[in-house]
């Protein structure tokens, strides 16, 4: 799990960021990203709806891959941005491996990682 400080909390700050973020798509989750312009550190969200998986543990797997995979690249990742992460159906068939390494990529192709 990611540390608190890194966590995306509040209604207004979820709205905020869908409604002027900009959005990437991936193949197995979209994310919805919020450029804060301060220093402090990036913080994220991850929402797995109940349309992507009747069970909880498999709606769990998908979120811990993908906090998981977030914590890893902490260290690369830029600050001052507000991130949330939108899983799709396919997440459900992808292999806990292959859904943090798709993590990975996204961040660097959206210009996240240093």
């Amino acid at each position: 799990m990611i540390a608190r400080e890194f966590v995306l909390k509040g209604k207004k700050n979820f709205e905020k960021v869908q409604k002027e973020g900009r959005i990437f798509q991936s193949n197995s989750f979209g994310l919805s990203i919020l450029e804060r312009g301060d220093a402090d550190p990036s913080r994220f969200a991850f929402i797995v709806s109940g349309k992507i998986s009747k069970e909880a543990v498999q709606r769990n797997r998908i979120k811990r891959a993908l906090s998981e995979a977030v914590r890893f690249e902490m260290t690369r990742l830029k600050g001052g941005f507000d991130v949330i992460f939108l899983a799709k159906q396919v997440s459900t068939i992808k292999a806990t491996g292959e859904l943090m390494h798709e993590v990975v990529v996204t961040l660097t192709e959206a210009g996240l990682a240093k």
